[in-house]
């Protein structure tokens, strides 16, 4: 079929649930991240700390590498105390994915075809299937089947890896499956995903591989993901960034926001400052930041320099503050609710904030 013909908009995908979240059909999108150092040697109640921070930022699973037994029984009793769903990336050793899937993690990433050979392939797909496991099956550019590395049509050979671990997900009779197409490129990641929902109604996880530090990263991902999104295309989705993971959990969600798709919270809107500038706009963010994630509503708030732009271009905020002379002005809805010293404003602030 030809590419330009293909229709823009697609049914919602098949539901795979993931412990308590369910990924595909009418549920939202998820943000998920992945942690960023090893499970060994690590202490479990400084992870869990940082799962409770992760979850509070709104993130719904969260991926650890696992490349040994080792971590395997590491992540098993981390996951019998996380608030998460708990998903382990396992190449290579189908030891390793077996012993999570008995011991209780809901979600593997794995591929099939490199997991030591199609009998332990299958040990895993029955596994999974009995357990009641879900399987997320990543296709990545830059590390496609040996057969395929050399095709010049990336996005053809990335659909022919994927369709094969389909096939042997489907010779056993297992659904369950999300998958994920990842480029460093983003029209690559774009056509590929926009060519396998027009084929297969798998639930899909967006993210642009390798995409760099903070700011090209989040342009990169922000570039293919609300394109997908916009689309229709995308199930669940993980920014990649050279940054902590808080990062890649906040930018996933203004990217859903941005795309129209409900995530709830706070929207924060603030002027870039200039020389009229009388409030110290990014620093009293940084302050309020912690507050502001706490909120569950979906609110707007501003964060404005100077009168020019709050209240009057922030008057559509539910709550905004901006600067005028040695004063903090706080607005609702353009209309004026308080004037403070700018020494006091954060905690005039931060009450009419709880009082939304």
């Amino acid at each position: 079929m030809n590419e330009a013909s293909l229709t823009r908009h697609y049914s919602p995908s098949r539901t795979v649930k993931v412990g308590t979240v369910v990924i595909g059909g009418d549920a939202p999108v998820t943000v998920q991240t992945m942690w960023k150092t090893p499970l060994a040697g690590t202490n479990p109640q400084e992870i869990i700390t940082g799962i409770q921070r992760l979850q509070k930022a709104g993130c719904a699973l969260l991926r650890f590498a696992v490349p040994s037994l080792e971590e395997a029984r590491l992540l098993i009793e981390l996951q019998k105390r996380s608030p998460l769903p708990l998903v382990a990336d396992v190449h290579f050793d189908h030891r390793i994915a077996l012993a999570c899937i008995t011991g209780g993690i809901p979600k593997i990433r794995i591929n099939p075809g490199n997991i030591g050979g199609a009998d332990k392939a299958g040990e895993v797909i029955r596994a999974a299937k009995e357990f009641g496991v879900a399987l997320r099956i990543g296709v990545n550019a830059g590390s496609l089947p040996r057969l395929l590395r050399n095709d010049k049509n990336t996005v053809k050979a990335m659909l022919m890896a994927a369709e094969e671990e389909r096939n042997i997900l489907e010779r056993y009779g297992f659904y369950d499956a999300v998958f994920s197409f990842k480029s460093s490129d983003v029209e690559t990641t774009i056509r590929v995903n926009r060519l396998f929902r027009e084929r297969y109604d798998y639930p899909l996880h967006l993210g642009v591989t390798e995409a760099g530090p903070l700011i090209p990263g989040i342009v990169r991902n922000t570039a293919a993901l609300y394109t997908l999104l916009t689309e229709g295309i995308g199930e669940t989705l993980r920014v990649s960034l050279s940054s902590d993971p808080l990062d890649e959990v906040a930018t996933g969600r203004e990217i859903l926001k941005t795309s129209g798709r409900p995530v709830g919270g706070v929207t924060v809107i603030s002027c870039p400052t200039c020389g009229r500038s009388s409030f110290p706009v990014r620093d009293f963010y940084e302050r309020v930041k912690q507050e502001l994630d706490s909120i569950e509503k979906e609110v707007t708030v501003a964060i404005m320099g100077c009168p020019v732009n709050g209240p009057g271009e922030a008057r559509h905020a539910d709550l905004g503050i901006t600067g005028a002379g040695k004063q903090a002005v706080i607005f609702k809805k353009g209309k004026v609710l308080r004037r403070e010293l700018i020494e006091n404003a954060f905690e005039a602030f931060v009450k009419e904030l709880r009082n939304l």
